[in-house]
């Protein structure tokens, strides 16, 4: 999933599921899955490019070829990050929500609980070519074990890390780091100056989740046990916690405003020389918009403790992406999945991700060249080696809003020059805890 801000899962499943028997898709009123209005759907799409605006130059013409095909047309609407989730409240409240919509993938579980979204079982997944079609990992984050899937992937995404390769020029840096050690290390030689070797976004809850998470696995932490409670103040997710904002608290190489960062702002700053380093999600669309070449920079697998990614402890990014789902009590079904179908085409999967930098979770569309340059095979390699999906349980929205908070503030108290110890970061993640209990 692309950053974005979060509601505690206990306003999410409360709302809908209130309103779930009352939602229904597209335009006009009533639901139950009918098909009254078949020549007509609404979709929100998330927000990929560097703009809204950007994203509509990109699908218009694909719904207008959809139209062709099918007969049927697609009333779009963009939505940001930022304000997708609540918007997906607001409708089901006013039973006035789109027949198809993206979601971040990391909601799957938790939006699965409400019952409010179309499973994709084994007629729906032959209605579109067949499950086998994509990806393992990608499946991986649709929802809940053991449970048809509550949306299917559209596009894959995993992080990696980029580095200005002028500023490791000047610094005397000859290679990109493999390891933590070699990271902290690059990052000090060029943390002078008013440069910074690392960029973050403390503000960003969601992408402090991610980078714990993934820190998490490499100390041997999943942040929750076997029966899906809490388990944030065990030695593992205190020591990935720290690790992490201790690269602003004791090695100094993400400056202290980064801890009010909001979305995209630490890229906006590597686009401009500010920071030699920025752990990221697909960026090469966005380092083009904000005026970089392609040989401005260059991008390597996020670091691990042995230098070579893999499972376990050897997982380095989060497994995101946006999956596309469709309201249960949809009008047109049956467009619907049309228009899953043709979303998730070879085609439009090849053309869509190469747009977007992301990857493709069709396993066909992988194949095309496109998806074996430096950086897509970057990714694609994450994504089927050593990446790994958030937990998928009905609490996770509510994690990354505990989580996230905790860590924001402890990067605040590292921006304000107070100390990060083991015992604060522990009182940090056990009040996290206590909220998720609530």
């Amino acid at each position: 999933m692309r950053i974005l801000r979060v509601v505690p899962v206990s306003a999410l499943v409360a709302v809908l599921a209130a309103a779930v028997s009352g939602c229904g898709g597209g335009t006009s009123p009533g639901g139950g899955g009918s098909n009254d209005s078949p020549t007509t759907l609404t979709y929100w799409a998330s927000n990929q490019g560097p703009n809204v605006e950007a994203d509509k130059k990109v699908l218009g013409p694909e719904l207008k070829k959809f139209e062709r095909q099918t007969g049927i047309k697609v009333k779009l609407e963009v939505i940001p990050w930022p304000d997708l989730l609540n918007r997906i409240l607001a409708a089901t409240t006013s039973g006035q929500g789109p027949d198809v919509l993206n979601i971040g993938n990391t909601w799957s579980a938790s939006l699965q609980a409400t019952g409010a979204l179309l499973p994709w079982d084994a007629k729906n997944f032959a209605a579109i070519g067949g499950r086998d079609r994509f990806a393992a990992p990608a499946l991986a984050a649709t929802g809940a074990a053991g449970k048809d899937p509550a949306a299917v992937p559209l596009y894959s995404l995993t992080y990696a890390l980029y580095y200005n390769k002028r500023m490791f020029q000047e610094a005397g840096i000859s290679k990109p780091p493999a390891t933590w050690g070699e990271l902290v290390a690059a990052g000090k030689k060029v943390s002078r100056d008013g440069r910074w070797g690392l960029g973050a976004e403390g503000g960003q809850l969601a992408n402090n989740i991610h980078q714990a998470f993934v820190l998490g696995k490499q100390h041997g932490a999943d942040f929750f046990d076997a029966a899906g409670k809490p388990a944030f103040t065990s030695d593992g997710a205190v020591a990935a916690v720290k690790q992490y904002v201790d690269f602003m608290a004791k090695d100094r190489i993400i400056a202290p405003g980064n801890a009010e960062y909001g979305q995209n702002q630490s890229l906006r700053d590597f686009a401009n020389g500010r920071t030699a380093m920025v752990l990221w999600q697909a960026a090469a669309t966005t380092f083009a918009a904000d005026g970089m070449k392609p040989s401005d920079w260059g991008v390597v697998p996020v670091p691990v403790p042995s230098g070579r990614p893999g499972a376990g402890r050897q997982t380095n990014s989060m497994l995101a992406g946006i999956n596309v789902a469709v309201f249960k009590n949809t009008h047109n079904l049956n467009g619907a999945r049309k228009f899953v179908k043709f979303l998730t085409s070879d085609a439009e999967q090849r053309l869509l991700n190469k747009t977007y930098g992301s990857i493709p979770p069709v396993k066909a569309a992988q194949r095309d060249p496109a998806f074996d340059r430096q950086d897509t095979r970057v990714l694609r390699e994450t994504l089927t080696r050593s990446a790994a999906p958030l937990p998928q349980i009905p609490d996770e929205a509510q994690f990354e809003t505990s989580v996230g908070t905790a860590i924001k503030d402890l990067f605040a108290d590292a921006a304000a020059g107070h100390p990060v110890t083991t015992a604060s970061v522990r009182a940090r993640l056990a009040a996290a805890a206590q909220q998720m209990a609530k």
